[in-house]
């Protein structure tokens, strides 16, 4: 679960960087700029929602426990 929870936050920085390679590439103007750039950060806010999911669903069939601070501390 470890390596899925650092693979999918080195995905969500890669479509971060995506999005802002072509937010600052300059020589391409059109709407196929706009374009990219929202895709990647679709993929950003998918890959979230993903990683989301899967350790919510990780905790619910006892694979990770929650090892918090103890109430009344």
């Amino acid at each position: 679960m470890k390596y899925l929870v650092i693979l999918a936050f080195v995905a969500i920085i890669a479509s971060l960087g995506t999005a802002l390679f072509f937010m600052m590439k300059a020589h391409d103007d059109g709407p196929s700029r706009g374009r990219k750039m929202a895709r990647a950060l679709a993929l950003r806010v998918g890959i979230s929602i993903l990683l989301f999911a899967s350790i919510l669903l990780a905790w619910k069939l006892g694979y990770i426990h929650p090892t918090g601070i103890p109430a009344g501390k």
